[in-house]
């Protein structure tokens, strides 16, 4: 398996647990607010973080402008992707949550293209438009007509776009800076502003937190340490590989899995409509992602190979 493979596979497990991380964090805001539940989630993910990588001897201070990447991460990535994110979620469905999300890829090869300078090639222009129409097809469209969104979907396109944003950040800060201890970092600041946050606009809902049944802290520690510390880091690590473009496209399979996990896990109703999503999905990841270019280079290396040999 090559690395670009292995980093491939590594990112579709990502998606994964972030898909099952969706209905889950649906389930623990039925107990807490949804800003205090964040703030000590996303700090138990930071702990982690910085546990994994000093047994891995990756552990420093940062430097100079390594500084800037960590605050602009951690404002954008951390503090209002996941306040938008789980305020959004308290008012709207798993369904429609994860579809929403999938405009990642989207907004990434544009804003990655207008900012960074960095074009996509064609191809994955047609698999990102593969994806979005997957996405929108679903999301957006009922009957064939625009519905538009609400507030609370609006909140989680918001998320969705503070998150594209950081990963820009992300991939200039990889070149000085491991993008897992950046992780640690963004995670670290932003849980504690968000917990600030929290003791603001939630007074008394860390007591609530202190009473919930054991059942809430398995999904908590499920939550905190796999879904995001580990998540984030291998994310994060992905788009210091690939780059943001390629990385985001994989948010798509992020709204499959998760659309599989509102079903399972919070009983809600799967049509063809969706199952219609899933093949563009698909599609749209294999070309997005540069796999099937890939895939492509790799047989004609080996065809010219044989000819050679011959």
């Amino acid at each position: 398996m090559s690395r670009m493979t292995k980093v491939y596979v590594i990112t579709v497990l990502v998606m994964f647990l972030w898909g099952m991380n969706l209905p889950l964090l649906k389930y623990l805001l039925t107990f807490v607010g949804p800003i205090t539940l964040t703030g000590f989630r996303i700090l138990l993910a930071a702990i982690s973080v910085f546990v994994i990588l000093s047994v891995m001897g990756l552990v420093r201070l940062p430097r100079g402008k390594e500084w800037l990447y960590i605050f602009g991460g951690a404002l954008l990535n951390v503090t209002m992707h996941h306040y938008f994110l789980n305020v959004g979620l308290t008012e709207t469905s798993g369904t429609s949550a994860g579809l929403i999300l999938g405009t990642g890829p989207v907004l990434t090869a544009v804003l990655t293209a207008l900012i960074l300078r960095n074009y996509p090639s064609r191809l994955q222009w047609v698999g990102v438009a593969f994806g979005f129409v997957g996405v929108s097809s679903v999301t957006l469209l009922n009957g064939g007509e625009f519905t538009g969104l609400s507030m609370a979907d609006s909140f989680i396109f918001i998320a969705i776009l503070t998150q594209v944003l950081s990963f820009l950040i992300i991939a200039k800060a990889a070149r000085t800076l491991d993008p897992r201890l950046l992780t640690g970092y963004m995670l670290l600041i932003g849980s504690v502003v968000l917990i600030v946050l929290g003791f603001i606009q939630e007074p008394g809902e860390w007591r609530v937190m202190l009473e919930t049944p054991p059942k809430f802290w398995l999904g908590f520690a499920a939550s905190g340490i796999i879904g995001t510390a580990i998540g984030h880091m291998l994310y994060n690590a992905a788009v210091g590989e690939i780059g943001p473009t390629k990385a985001a496209i994989f948010i798509n399979l992020n709204t499959l899995f998760s659309l599989l996990g509102s079903v399972v896990f919070l009983g809600e109703s799967l049509t063809m409509r969706h199952l219609f999503a899933f093949v563009l999905i698909i599609i749209g990841v294999i070309l997005g992602s540069g796999a099937a270019q890939d895939l492509w280079k790799a047989k004609k290396q080996k065809r010219d190979e044989m000819e050679r040999m011959s």
